[in-house]
């Protein structure tokens, strides 16, 4: 493993296999790592990947679930670190079709653990999510809140933690597990942004519906104990997730285990919050009808960041929500994907 110098994005070069590299953190995650100096491989089954987001480095066209598929990836190159994007993540979906979450989430991520253990890569910095945590039993969701996911998603995300966790001790592997509450923005220039063929996310539908390229967006309930009746969440820019990833795997060089850190802005905004400030940074009306809640949505949901501000020294610098719209509605406006 080449040096790795401190927790801020100051390292020597390496070599850096990211897996789902042609999604959307994954893509702004091998611009920054690009930029940072690093030696990058994309490997991508396109299955939600798109190939005009990978416009930096090494781009392989492979599978997690086929372990013959990695073999050659493995043997071919020297990695100095993986970083694993590569998952199934619609919430509603996983409901309806399990199966296809544990096998993709759960047994991908062992294909790719297995082939890093065979050819001696010990370092790996995992992509989680909040829905670890289930319903939230305090204001502001710290590492140490109970975990229990309410649906598969999260489920086969907390089951890949743990097998993080006995991997290290078992095998000596080093990983961090970053899970974000939720990811927004695009890079300043706009040559990548948010693109799924299905958007749950709600700034993109919110500008899709400026735009008119959606379907009709739906606030799903007013009635929350919040300030405005609807839901509240934690949006942090994709750059700042970027900025945590190198910042995590610098951190593994003088810390072996597991590590979990949880990343959000620690402070929460409103759907109706988010139309508003759409209508401030597009100038247009934003079309939207109240529908009812959906199941498992919890009312609130904020990060508390102090873990990883005080242990990676990582600070998110998109704080304010206009400035994160803003980001966005630039890619939208001329997607280049």
């Amino acid at each position: 493993m080449q040096e790795v110098i401190n927790s801020q994005g100051n390292s020597s070069t390496m070599k850096i296999l990211v897996c789902g590299g042609a999604g959307y953190i994954g893509s702004h995650m091998v611009r920054w790592l690009s930029e940072h100096g690093h030696e990058v491989v994309v490997l991508d089954n396109f299955s939600t990947g798109h190939r005009g987001a990978v416009q930096w480095g090494e781009l392989l066209e492979a599978d997690l679930m086929v372990p013959a598929d990695l073999q050659p990836v493995f043997a071919s190159r020297h990695f100095d670190a993986v970083m694993h994007f590569c998952a199934r993540s619609l919430v509603g979906e996983s409901v309806t079709d399990p199966y296809a979450y544990y096998a993709n989430n759960v047994t991908g991520t062992l294909n790719l653990l297995e082939a890093m253990r065979r050819h001696g890569v010990e370092l790996l910095v995992f992509s989680s999510t909040a829905a670890v945590f289930g319903q939230p039993q305090s204001e502001l969701i710290s590492e140490d809140h109970p975990k229990a996911p309410i649906n598969p998603y999260g489920a086969s995300k907390l089951m890949v933690e743990r097998i993080l966790a006995d991997a290290g001790q078992a095998y000596g592997l080093r990983s961090v597990a970053l899970r974000y509450f939720n990811a927004a923005g695009a890079t300043l220039d706009a040559r990548i942004g948010e693109a799924h063929a299905c958007e749950t996310h709600l700034i993109p539908n919110v500008l899709k519906s400026v735009l008119g390229t959606g379907g009709s967006l739906k606030v799903f309930g007013d009635d929350y104990a919040t300030l405005d009746g609807t839901c509240v969440r934690d949006y942090v820019h994709v750059e700042d997730l970027a900025q945590a990833h190198l910042s995590a795997l610098n951190y593994l060089k003088d810390n072996p285990g597991a590590h979990t850190f949880n990343l959000g802005n620690g402070q929460g905004f409103s759907v109706r919050q988010v139309i508003d400030a759409a209508a401030r940074v597009t100038g247009r009306n934003v079309p939207f009808e109240v529908a009812s809640r959906r199941e498992g949505d919890p009312a609130s949901l904020v990060a508390s960041g102090r873990k990883a501000r005080d242990t990676l020294g990582w600070t998110p610098i998109w704080t304010d929500l206009e400035a994160i719209i803003e980001s966005a509605w630039r890619w939208h406006q001329s997607p280049a994907f």
